[in-house]
């Protein structure tokens, strides 16, 4: 890509001759090496799920969250720089804020996810700063529109879904997905599905040990952004540990037979 985008590529203001900006897909490509979020919108409540890598023994296990609440009713899940990501939770926590006191309630999924968007889009109009390196889910449950969830490229770009990926497993979770059935599915589900893709798309050669954060915004926490019980969470991984032992052992039987 760099010899592509010689001479074009220095500035976040500069297209290149055909068309494209290399600063906005420089930080997609950081997305891209990261661990991977997950978010699912079910019949009561949204879920979210992130892979974290324990870089050290030694580090305290909350010191890199890489899922945040914004507000009372909504989170968000990031993928990326974790530093460029702080500063869009700084950035949400503000639009919370300024607009409950404006208009004396809680900011609607929506209005959030598009006030974030056009913030992030900012950083990719002037030559003075870069675009975001991460990418962030949104999930919020509020009393007029109910559970929602949007993702925010570092173009700016945001859309709503009923699940989406981010990270380095991005293809291969979404296809995971896509199998599911979100007009039945609810957030106990959806916390076991989350975990067994995010274990079953996890490389144990190549990457680190994992750990999963697991949140939820739903009926039962009452439309308040909290992490998953602990015991729900154990549960759900032992689920998925099991689940990916037994493919390996399907996978290795097969391999067996083909050898003989």
């Amino acid at each position: 890509m760099s010899a592509t985008g010689a001479g074009y590529d220095y500035s976040v203001s500069t297209f290149s001759p055909n068309g494209r900006v290399f600063q906005v897909e420089y930080a997609a490509k950081a997305v891209e090496k990261s661990g991977t979020a997950i978010g699912i919108r079910c019949i009561d409540g949204v879920v979210l799920g992130c892979e974290k890598s324990l870089a050290s023994k030694m580090l305290v296990p909350s010191s890199n969250k890489r899922i945040h609440t914004l507000d009372l009713h909504a989170g968000l899940a990031l993928s990326g720089l974790a530093a460029d990501a702080r500063q869009l939770v700084n950035k949400a926590r503000s639009e919370a804020s300024e607009y409950r006191s404006f208009y004396g309630s809680e900011i609607p999924g929506k209005v959030l996810a598009d006030r974030l968007a056009g913030h992030v889009h900012t950083n990719t109009l002037y030559w003075h700063a870069r675009p975001f390196g991460c990418s962030v889910i949104v999930a919020s449950f509020d009393e007029e529109t109910g559970p929602q969830l949007h993702a925010i490229e570092p173009s700016g770009v945001c859309y709503r879904y009923f699940a989406t990926a981010i990270g380095k497993n991005k293809q291969g979770s979404s296809s995971e997905l896509e199998k599911l059935d979100f007009t039945k599915l609810t957030v106990a589900e959806g916390v076991k599905h989350v975990a067994r893709i995010l274990y079953k798309l996890h490389d144990e050669v190549k990457d680190k040990e994992l750990d999963v954060e697991l949140s939820w915004v739903c009926t039962d926490s009452k439309r308040l952004h909290v992490a998953v019980p602990e015991a729900v969470r154990e549960e759900a991984i032992r689920l998925a540990k099991e689940a990916k032992k037994k493919e390996e052992m399907d996978s290795d039987d097969d391999d067996d037979e083909k050898k003989q």
